[in-house]
């Protein structure tokens, strides 16, 4: 088995010919027929040394078959069908830049429409700068501090890389949800979101020379957890630090959830609940309930739904009919705080020092 720097220059191999790495994310799903359109349209097959034919039209209709594709109805050879707007797709190997629309997505890239189950599945295949440019606009107010969406975009850079080496070979390294990095494409994009990409070109975080698991969440309330309490991951990067968020109103909460939806989100009989354990950071580590049932936090917390449990650090209380909560911090709480690393930035710290503050012991290198 490659060991993960080995893998890693593999992957990397084709940046000294087409200087350009790039990621597959599953955008959607689809029954049985989808519209892709863009200007300039051309297929090909789903390989990196494809040729592009022009459709000469800017739309295209795919269609399932039974077991086969047909595209504006003609039979596609294979179980995928890869598009390229834009002059670009007369290059082999190098996804376009000019933007493709497809489901209810406008990304870059090339989109790949493949047999998946009983339906289709959609993929853009986009260069990972690109990418990323349109994960800032998702996942960070892009009206935060330039040092703060530099920080956000090694980190995310780094989770991607990684995740690229987990998923090798697969047909997708990511999709792109919360679960995840948020990516909602070329309408995410937004001109102080290029710049910290840009400024921040082929940087990634290492630990003993391999991209680390850049964990991040929104905010941690004062403090992070550790990988292990948050998400099992045990990781000596992914440690408790001090945060300085838990001041901002953002990582303030509280919620009602009342007896009714709380036995339909625990999916039993049961008349309340109490914390039997927390971890070294305050935050809920285990919960029994009144029918004798006894859940981990995080499973408690996907119960309920992590929109109404922002977080594992509240206290609770009993009032009438519902159960009362008051929290702090908004996500796991694992690796790089976002709201952390504005008050960071405002205080005058560089996206260097942010990013080793929350993922102590690992190094910044240029990976290309």
């Amino acid at each position: 088995m490659l060991r993960p720097v080995a893998l890693l220059l593999l992957l990397l191999s084709p940046l000294h010919a087409l200087a350009v790495e790039t990621m597959r994310i599953s955008m959607s799903d689809s029954q049985g027929q989808v519209r892709v359109s863009g200007k300039g349209l051309s297929f090909g097959s789903d390989t990196e040394d494809a040729r592009f034919t022009p459709l000469n039209q800017d739309s295209a209709v795919v269609r399932r078959r039974g077991s086969r594709l047909e595209l504006n109805g003609a039979p596609v050879m294979g179980n995928a069908v890869r598009f390229r707007a834009g002059l670009e797709a007369r290059d082999a190997g190098v996804p376009g830049s000019s933007p493709l629309r497809a489901g209810d997505m406008q990304v870059r890239g090339d989109v790949v429409v493949r047999l998946y189950k009983d339906g289709l599945q959609l993929i853009n295949v986009i260069p990972l700068e690109d990418y990323l440019a349109a994960v800032l606009g998702s996942e960070m107010p892009v009206s935060f501090p330039p040092e703060a969406l530099k920080a956000q975009a090694v980190a995310a850079r780094t989770y991607a890389l990684q995740k690229k080496l987990e998923t090798y070979g697969a047909p997708f390294h990511m999709g792109s949800s919360v679960l995840h990095q948020v990516y909602g494409g070329v309408n995410r994009e937004d001109p102080r979101s290029l710049a910290a990409v840009e400024a921040t070109r082929g940087e990634v975080l290492t630990y003993e020379l391999a991209p680390i698991e850049a964990y991040f969440h929104a905010s941690c309330g004062g403090r992070t957890e550790s990988g292990q309490d948050a998400l099992q991951r045990n990781l000596p990067y992914l440690r408790a630090v001090d945060c300085p968020c838990g001041s901002l109103p953002a990582s303030r909460w509280s919620a009602t959830v009342s007896d009714s939806e709380l036995q339909a989100a625990l999916g039993q009989s049961t008349e309340g609940f109490r914390v039997t354990s927390r971890t070294s950071t305050e935050r809920v580590n285990r919960v029994a309930t009144s029918g004798g049932a006894s859940l981990d936090g995080v499973t408690f917390r996907r119960k309920l739904g992590y929109t109404k449990l922002k977080s594992l650090e509240f206290d609770v209380e009993r009032t009438g009919g519902s159960w009362h909560f008051i929290g702090r911090g908004y996500g796991h709480g694992a690796g790089f705080c976002q709201w952390g690393a504005k008050a960071l930035a405002d205080e005058g710290l560089t996206y260097r020092d942010i990013l080793l503050h929350y993922y102590p012991g690992t190094e910044l290198q240029q990976l290309y």
